[in-house]
């Protein structure tokens, strides 16, 4: 399905925009738009989607219906929809599942089609927001996982920082602002046709939050909250300056931790 070396070249050029990114904390990325709808591309966000083998959106596609068709086809309409600028998001499906304290989540599950356009925007830009997300975040980035962020935790205790503060934010997802993410991300992204693309993923499922089961769900709500994080990142080396750290701060998504020194 996906040609040789086409992987490869999307790891390539993933780090070139990472690298240009760290080196330039100020720039502001423009012409980005052209490599969303690169075949190489397109077709390693459909290999990723597939991978997660979920279900099918509000369309009622399933993985073995595209397949069948053949994924060329889906491939080659979503590439002229974006080039053409006739793409149109769908609305998501809702789902409900049980959270572990009994209450329950809404999901929101874009088609399978949908799945793959915010896949092939999020290989794009997420290398730039790696290069500015604080270090003490976790939750669903490159190389990063939940078991990374205990360890930090449980660092923090052999520090004898002993208090923990565990934060978890109610409703995260449903209530990011879109004009104030929109805000962030065009501090970074000058490309008024990805602004407009992340925009419309945004609108088509209300004026409100982004959906939890969109692809690039994740990676907007760590923009959101970096702004929090590097907060926090600035008070650890506060503390650190006045000889000894007081203070230690983990981020998993939604969830923190914070630990402090035991007042005397």
């Amino acid at each position: 399905m996906v040609r040789t070396g086409a992987v490869k070249q999307v790891q390539d050029l993933r780090q070139k925009i990472y690298v240009a990114a760290k080196s330039d904390k100020l720039k502001r990325f423009w012409g980005m738009y052209r490599h969303i709808f690169k075949e190489e591309v397109l077709y390693t966000a459909y290999r990723l989607v597939k991978e997660n083998n979920g279900a099918p959106g509000i369309d009622g596609v399933s993985f073995k219906d595209i397949e069948t068709v053949g994924v060329e086809q889906l491939i080659n309409e979503i590439q002229q929809e974006l080039i053409n600028g006739t793409y149109q998001p769908s609305k998501n499906r809702k789902q409900e599942i049980p959270k572990a304290n009994g209450k329950m989540r809404t999901l929101g599950i874009p088609t399978i089609k949908d799945r793959v356009v915010q896949g092939a925007l999020k290989l794009i830009i997420e290398p730039i927001f790696e290069a500015d997300f604080a270090n003490n975040s976790y939750g669903y980035r490159p190389s990063r996982s939940q078991h990374d962020a205990v360890v930090r935790v449980a660092k923090a205790g052999m520090k004898r920082l002993t208090t923990v503060i565990d934060v978890d934010l109610s409703a995260y997802f449903d209530n990011i602002r879109h004009h104030i993410l929109l805000q962030k991300v065009s501090q970074r992204i000058n490309d008024p046709k990805i602004m407009k693309l992340l925009k419309m993923i945004l609108k088509a499922n209300g004026k409100r939050g982004v959906p939890q089961g969109g692809v690039i769900s994740p990676l907007l709500s760590n923009i959101y909250l970096n702004g929090i994080d590097r907060m926090f990142e600035k008070a650890v080396k506060e503390t650190e300056h006045k000889g000894y750290q007081q203070i230690e701060y983990c981020r998993f998504a939604d969830d923190s931790a914070p630990r402090r020194r035991r007042a005397a």
